[in-house]
């Protein structure tokens, strides 16, 4: 890391010493991922000018790694003309990336001076809905006529290879852009010149639909451990592929946004230091509103046992514990039961099995606790044994509960179309807090007769 780092102050160095040519030709040399790092540390004034000194097609290579912020300045610095030459020589679907997230009218402006096949490949992404296989997807690959020879085929390769996403793998259409077949680039290396495509192709294709959604697009990859995979219409004609590049980022997006559910924060686009104060506030405020008011019935509740606890004002103390053994209880069942369904592991069939598993699990979890508990109690605590009966049978009733809501709440929820996400850690805590204060107090006034 500090070689990398005296390598980039010595290119800085260049580039204030106005010795450009020869700043070009060191930048060439290095990685495009590792130049748009450097680039971002610096100020925008200098930024600008490197990035100005970059190749044209270094340049929009370097461009689709920086920061989607960094690029929107980059855009917007340049002229026109500029513009439209580093989205050109973008993939079309790192450049439908980048005017999605744009004003609308820069996006109008460059994409008037624009070839007019990076238009039709730009707008042809941004029709279909956002997170679908369609929005992700790149048109930029190598296609080939069953009709034609491996001689051919390699010709093909190397006239449209340099602007393909991959060339690893190439498919097979017929004169109305159907998916045939597919054939791997090291097959027709292997074949014959004289062997027909249509001899040596792979026939049974995997393939997604364009308005897959782009989490199951993840699950396909992951099951079939692809590193490409066509898209096509619903009439099986190839409009684009995606490749694991863009698996990654969607999963990096969908474990953040995930995360952000689990915490009751509605979920951002925007980096953490890129969030503004008041953004922030937005995102949390509904939610712990929400909950906030939900929590009223805890209140509530504790209110109406308030003669009880006047009686025997010990049980106050272990209020806490017993709601926040509930809570963990039924976060652990439901991010558990949330990552099944998630993978498809868990199906909808599945629920019975799940709900008897979580049960056996929350009886053997809630008899440990209350034994230790009643040790403790008996003790350290030197209550009395009816109050400690009390606590520990409260326990292993707010542990069951928990549990079962933490596993059915989130496979409800996804049959009724939500996120199961939203029904994770915050809003499961509220709802076992009350019946975890109601089972507490029923319990209390059955054995201490209150």
């Amino acid at each position: 890391m500090e070689e990398k780092n005296n390598v980039f102050d010595e290119l800085l160095t260049m580039f204030e010493n106005k010795e450009y040519l020869k700043l070009r030709e060191a930048l060439s040399e290095h990685n495009d991922a590792d130049i748009a790092a450097w680039i971002e540390e610096l100020d925008e004034e200098r930024m600008l000018k490197i990035f100005r000194i970059l190749t044209k097609n270094q340049a929009a290579d370097v461009f689709s790694y920086l920061d989607v912020d960094l690029q929107q300045e980059i855009i917007s610095a340049m002229s026109e003309k500029e513009a439209a030459g580093i989205i050109d020589n973008l993939m079309a679907d790192d450049a439908a990336d980048l005017m999605d997230e744009m004003p609308a009218n820069i996006v109008t402006r460059i994409l008037a001076n624009a070839n007019a096949d990076t238009r039709r490949e730009i707008n042809q992404l941004l029709r279909y809905p956002d997170d679908s296989a369609g929005s992700i997807m790149t048109v930029e690959f190598v296609d080939l006529k069953e009709s034609s020879t491996v001689r051919e085929a390699i010709e093909r390769i190397r006239k449209v290879g340099v602007d393909s996403e991959t060339i690893d793998v190439c498919y097979v259409l017929d004169s109305g852009r159907h998916l045939l077949g597919t054939v791997a680039l090291r097959y027709l290396l292997l074949s014959k010149d004289d062997e027909i495509i249509g001899d040596i192709m792979h026939e049974n294709v995997i393939a997604l639909n364009t308005m897959m959604d782009q989490e199951e697009v993840a699950r396909q990859f992951k099951k079939y451990d692809f590193t490409t995979m066509p898209v096509v219409d619903n009439e099986n004609r190839l409009v684009g592929i995606v490749t694991v590049d863009d698996i990654v980022d969607i999963l990096e997006e969908e474990a953040t946004e995930d995360m952000e559910k689990m915490a009751a924060i509605l979920p951002s686009d925007k980096t953490y230091m890129k969030t503004s104060v008041f953004e922030t506030y937005k995102k949390r405020i509904p939610w712990l509103l929400l909950l906030m008011v939900s929590a009223t019935f805890t209140g509530a509740i504790i209110k109406s046992f308030e003669d009880a606890l006047s009686v025997c004002a010990v049980l106050v103390a272990y209020i806490p514990m017993l709601m926040d053994t509930g809570g963990n209880a039924g976060g652990q069942a439901s991010v558990t039961v949330i990552r099944g369904l998630s993978l498809g592991e868990i199906e909808y069939s599945d629920v019975p099995g799940v709900i008897w598993k979580e049960i056996r699990v929350a009886v053997f979890c809630g008899l440990t606790l209350a034994a230790a508990n009643f040790v403790k109690l008996l003790l350290f605590d030197h209550v009395a044994v009816p109050v400690a009966i009390t606590v520990c049978m409260t326990l292993i009733a707010a542990v069951l509960m928990a549990m079962l809501i933490g596993c059915v709440l989130p496979v409800g929820a996804k049959r009724l179309g939500f996120d199961p996400a939203v029904m994770a850690s915050p809003f499961i805590t509220t709802i076992v807090d009350a019946l975890s204060l109601l089972a507490y107090f029923r319990f209390a006034t059955m054995i201490l007769k209150l």
